[in-house]
């Protein structure tokens, strides 16, 4: 078994979405003490955001690759499969002006590949992605639970691991983190209570 563990929050030690991308590998490898953790911090090692180059390598066949296109197509690739290999992944995903961080977009740009995490079968999208288990650790320093304000960072992630055929994402979350230390806090042990019920 393989746990792949993304964190994208930009706040260090301060980050919620770390405190929890913890708490959730800490409990999955005791449960799984044959897996391999594999992390990637995309603000200590960010991906580039894509470019021409990145997006011929990505989704055009190998054949059809320019010089800069073949050259990209390695590490492009990586990213793609070392998702692929994962049984299990944990993301942080923290809320940055009601969307994701930026970085965690990056990466999630390559893994929406035609023909390969998703395709098109009778007019309708058919994700090829499905088997593994995505489970988002967010925090967010608002309250969104009960509606009223916009949010485009839960959804924007059901959505496109729905689309590329994983529809049950688990989130743990964290909400009301900017309310103060004590709303913070408590916010933290209701997560980590989730976590433990994983």
């Amino acid at each position: 078994m393989q746990i792949l563990r993304i964190d994208s929050a930009t706040t260090g030690v301060n980050s919620v979405s770390r405190i929890l991308t913890q708490a959730i590998t800490d409990h999955l490898t005791a449960k799984h003490p044959e897996a391999t953790l594999i992390q990637r911090d995309l603000v200590t090692d960010p991906l580039p955001h894509i470019d021409a180059a990145a997006t011929g390598a990505i989704r055009l066949p190998q054949d059809s690759h320019d010089e800069a296109m073949a050259a990209a197509f390695p590490a492009e690739r990586a990213v793609l499969d070392q998702f692929l290999a994962s049984d299990i992944v944990v993301i942080g995903a923290p809320m940055y002006n009601f969307t994701i961080p930026s970085q965690l977009k990056a990466w999630l740009d390559r893994l929406g590949v035609p023909g390969v995490t998703f395709t098109y079968k009778d007019g309708a999208p058919q994700g090829l992605a499905g088997g593994r288990r995505v489970i988002v650790a967010s925090s967010r320093g608002g309250a969104y639970e009960m509606g009223g304000t916009a949010e485009h960072q839960e959804t924007l992630l059901r959505d496109f691991f729905a689309f590329i055929g994983i529809p049950d994402v688990e989130f743990v979350r964290a909400e009301k983190t900017g309310f103060g230390p004590e709303a913070r806090d408590q916010a933290i042990a209701d997560a980590r209570a989730r976590v433990a019920g994983l």
